[in-house]
């Protein structure tokens, strides 16, 4: 069984979420899926990006995509939020993401 964590060894060049990072995405989820506004996700974990796509249908395209990525000049780390295929600005931390998706949450169950 392989391990998640990203310092399990020194030949592991992917990029991950920490387990705060998850948890907040992850709540940020279930707020969603308990007003009716998505139902599926996924991760996805490549060598310089790690990706956390949320469905409203099983079958449809991702309707929101988050995105941890290093900056390959600067050596940062940054996040994007993706809304229904629209690139928003990126942020420095998870907590102003996970804010604007909160703002979208709203506006989508506000009529």
């Amino acid at each position: 069984m392989r391990s998640v964590s990203s310092s399990s060894s020194p030949n592991n060049h992917k990029l991950y979420f920490s387990k705060t990072e998850l948890s907040k995405i992850l709540n940020c989820y279930s707020i969603g899926v308990s007003n009716g506004s998505w139902k599926d996700y996924a991760l996805n974990f490549n060598t310089n990006e790690a990706i956390f796509s949320i469905y409203k249908h099983t079958l449809a395209s991702p309707e929101c995509i988050l995105k941890k990525y290093k900056e390959k000049k600067k050596k940062t780390t940054l996040y994007q939020l993706s809304i229904n295929n629209k690139k928003n600005s990126k942020y420095k931390d998870i907590d102003q993401l996970i804010a604007s998706i909160k703002r979208t949450q709203l506006s989508i169950v506000v009529y």
